[in-house]
């Protein structure tokens, strides 16, 4: 009997091409052959059912002290992510729950339907001092599931009542659902908007962000959003060397003309289980193209995969990721693009209206 292993394929509508267990897991499986296959039938497997499961979380406010970020606090509505970008730095996340960071992280979804009531709890505490929370910083607020469950939509309204400072990152057209209150926020200096756009091409789009919004709709987002004057800003990330980053002038070119006032860029970031399932994509999808790709990732990170170091974690090392970012900064000049240096507003914030309620509870 063979012991070969069987190659895994990617599924359909799916990023990870594998379902690799996570790093605490002591043991891995693999398929092998034993004489039985019967070719083709892989590709009639289908492709694994999403999955939602409630979360009861205790709190909902995630605080950081990073040196690198903007923001010192998050809200993550979602664990999990079904857009299935194959590079979400968030994936290793999937491990603490004893899932894998590939097809579970974007097959077995979590959700927090009490998010809502747990911010007015936070925001209602003795002493809270506000500040922007960031969303979308983990996995996407829009994400497909949020057209039904609207939990992103419900913190919104809780953040609009209190008019404390939000802005938001997605790859998703959904967040035009809520520009009656984003739009009176951004008014009063309350919202901003970061839309991610990783190219421009849809075929490839589709294969790196198998369930996001396709390249041509989030170029309408920036649009809808700049039109309801919700300030929108473009995020060319990740840019990955050798595959979608001689695209960096199009992408915010593109941007720009749809309406985005500000631009950013992050360069591929590989931590922990994700160098392997993007080795494992890329050897799938892009053969030709697999080893140069990864010479290319070593050369910007000191010859490794990865440097989580702060300050460089972000736009990497070496000449390559210097050429990168003079690129870049050349673009948004000519352009007319900025990164947002204004801070969002703090003073109109007041707690929930029954915050002594609340206060008594705790």
């Amino acid at each position: 009997m063979s012991s070969d292993v069987l190659p895994d394929r990617a599924k359909k509508g799916r990023g990870a091409v594998t379902n690799r267990p996570g790093r605490f897991e002591p043991h891995a499986r693999a398929r092998t052959a034993d004489g039985w296959e019967v070719a083709g039938a892989e590709d009639d497997e289908p492709s694994p059912r999403t999955t939602v499961t409630v979360e009861r979380a205790r709190a909902i406010i995630t605080r950081n002290d990073s040196p690198d970020i903007p923001f010192d606090r998050s809200i993550n509505p979602y664990r999990g992510c079904e857009h299935g970008c194959v590079y979400c730095y968030a994936r290793p996340t999937h491990a603490y729950l004893g899932l894998s960071p590939g097809l579970d992280f974007e097959t077995k979804l979590f959700a927090k339907p009490e998010a809502a009531e747990l911010l007015k709890r936070e925001l209602a505490r003795k002493g809270y001092s506000p500040a922007m929370i960031a969303m979308g910083t983990n996995t996407d607020p829009y994400q497909p599931i949020e057209k039904r469950l609207g939990i992103t939509r419900a913190i919104l309204q809780v953040l609009a009542d209190c008019g404390h400072p939000v802005g938001i990152t997605t790859k998703s057209a959904l967040v035009l659902r809520d520009l009656d209150i984003l739009g009176p926020m951004a008014a009063k200096g309350l919202a901003r908007v970061a839309v991610s756009v990783t190219t421009l091409d849809a075929v490839l789009a589709r294969k790196m962000e198998p369930r996001a919004a396709t390249p041509a709709r989030r170029l309408g987002a920036i649009e809808g959003l700049a039109a309801a004057g919700v300030p929108a800003m473009v995020m060319a990330a990740p840019m990955i060397p050798g595959l979608n980053d001689a695209e960096l002038e199009r992408i915010l070119e593109a941007a720009r003309d749809a309406g985005a006032s500000g631009a950013g860029y992050v360069l591929l970031r590989l931590p922990l289980e994700i160098k392997d399932l993007f080795g494992e994509w890329l050897a799938e999808h892009y053969p030709d193209r697999a080893a140069r790709i990864e010479a290319l990732v070593r050369e910007t990170r000191g010859g490794k995969l990865y440097d989580a170091g702060f300050k460089t974690r972000m736009r990497g090392t070496g000449i390559y990721a210097q050429l990168l970012a003079e690129r870049f900064r050349l673009a948004c000049r000519k352009l007319g693009l900025v990164t947002p240096r204004e801070p969002l507003r703090t003073d109109l914030f007041r707690p929930p209206g029954d915050a002594a309620q609340f206060r008594l509870a705790l």
